[in-house]
């Protein structure tokens, strides 16, 4: 297992990956499976101080995380959010806690000061994953995401990297 920063030809694998959390999971609250083009656009939105890693197993990509801006405005330049998806097969194997503190030590190396993760009602494994490295519940949006026929929370979590 290899983590590295992502690269544009592994795009067709983060988006299988990516589709797959939209139809089975909340991990996301995207409906619609995206296209290669929409997922360009993500990919281009970040750059170097908002990087794309991935875990590459045998040569495919089997996971990534991310760090994305948490708000347009100036002042919020060094907070980010933080984003991880693992393939299905791939899943209590490990590679979500690879990914995470990967991009939290990204985050360190980029000199940000907060560290934002948003995880829904239905994705506990997540929330357990985030909180085992440090980031704290700061709040829930009761019913604001309506996936599977059901009204979900979205709990907030924060990690001091200062």
């Amino acid at each position: 297992m290899k983590i590295r920063p992502a690269e544009v030809s592994d795009l067709d694998e983060i988006t299988v990956i990516y589709n797959e959390a939209i139809l089975t999971t909340t991990a996301t609250f995207d409906l619609e499976p995206q296209t290669r083009e929409e997922r360009l656009e993500w990919f281009e939105s970040h750059d170097e101080r908002f990087p794309i890693l991935v875990t590459e197993v045998e040569g495919h990509v089997a996971g990534w995380a991310s760090l994305s801006r948490w708000r347009l405005r100036r002042a919020y330049d060094r907070t980010a959010e933080t984003s991880f998806y693992v393939k299905e097969e791939y899943r209590g194997q490990g590679i979500g806690r690879q990914l995470k503190q990967a991009i939290i030590e990204e985050a360190r190396r980029l000199g940000f000061h907060t560290l934002i993760a948003g995880v829904a009602q239905g994705s506990e494994a997540s929330l357990h994953l985030n909180e085992s490295f440090g980031f704290e519940v700061v709040g829930t949006f009761k019913e604001v995401g309506n996936k599977f026929g059901k009204m979900l929370d979205v709990t907030y979590l924060q990690k001091m990297l200062d």
